[in-house]
């Protein structure tokens, strides 16, 4: 896993906390709805896991990531499937012919690209007619060129995010990726008690009384702590973007 400044962003699932993978295989579940049948391409697929899901349920998947490193790991831990392929290639030039595929998915990608222009002009050219693209980023309050995080280029708010999004696609529809939280966590989190005792409590009893409060922590989350909901919601992590050519 590729960490700078305490941020991931490779994610090995066999290395990764239970809820870390959790909160990324999400958004790849999410789009089961939308592959069923489909030829699909995965860009930016890293180690693979995401591709490996979609093949579940796509006709075909092709992934594809920029890391020589990351597509030989793939290829070893989840090649096999007769729908699965997994290319190197670059995002900015898809080896692949005009109209090529169905859907095109690439999440948590799009913020570590300088030129998302060509980028998404690239992802429309490979796309068939009335083909989709399902994207997500994080849900940044203020759009900006300095992340806090070091891997991203760039972060939108979710307005300039859908902006973005409607010069290059004919319909583009947002929702939001949040966390399930009982009333007495939410409380808790406006407080701003957990910060507080971080500093204070240890560690493994702050573990208790989360889950006392129904708060699990990051790596114990389970697929169903992560919710997917149409349109902006307060509190979302990441935008999730379903945009039609």
């Amino acid at each position: 896993m590729n960490e700078r400044g305490g941020y991931p962003e490779r994610i090995v699932p066999d290395e990764t906390p239970q809820g870390i993978v959790a909160l990324h295989l999400k958004r790849y579940d999410f789009s089961m709805a939308y592959i069923a049948g489909k030829r699909v391409l995965d860009v930016a697929c890293g180690v693979g896991y995401g591709s490996a899901h979609l093949a579940n349920f796509a006709n075909e998947v092709v992934g594809v990531d920029l890391d020589e490193e990351a597509i030989a790991y793939a290829r070893r831990r989840y090649g096999g499937p007769p729908n699965l392929l997994f290319v190197r290639g670059d995002a900015m030039k898809l080896k692949f012919v005009d109209a090529s595929f169905d859907v095109v998915c690439s999440f948590e990608t799009i913020e570590h690209i300088a030129d998302v222009e060509a980028y998404l002009r690239e992802v429309r050219r490979v796309l068939v007619p009335g083909g989709r693209y399902l994207a997500s980023t994080p849900a940044a309050r203020h759009s900006t060129d300095h992340p806090e995080n070091p891997h991203h280029v760039r972060e939108w708010s979710p307005a300039d995010f859908e902006r973005l999004l409607r010069r290059h696609f004919s319909a583009v529809e947002l929702f939001s990726q949040v966390r399930r939280q009982t009333r007495l966590a939410i409380l808790i989190k406006k407080l701003d008690l957990f910060k507080l005792r971080a500093r204070l409590v240890p560690s493994g009893v702050t573990r208790r009384i989360a889950h006392g409060a129904g708060i699990r922590m990051m790596g114990d989350l389970q697929m169903d702590d992560v919710l997917i909901r149409p349109g902006v919601l307060r509190g979302a992590s990441e935008i999730i973007a379903v945009c039609t050519v």
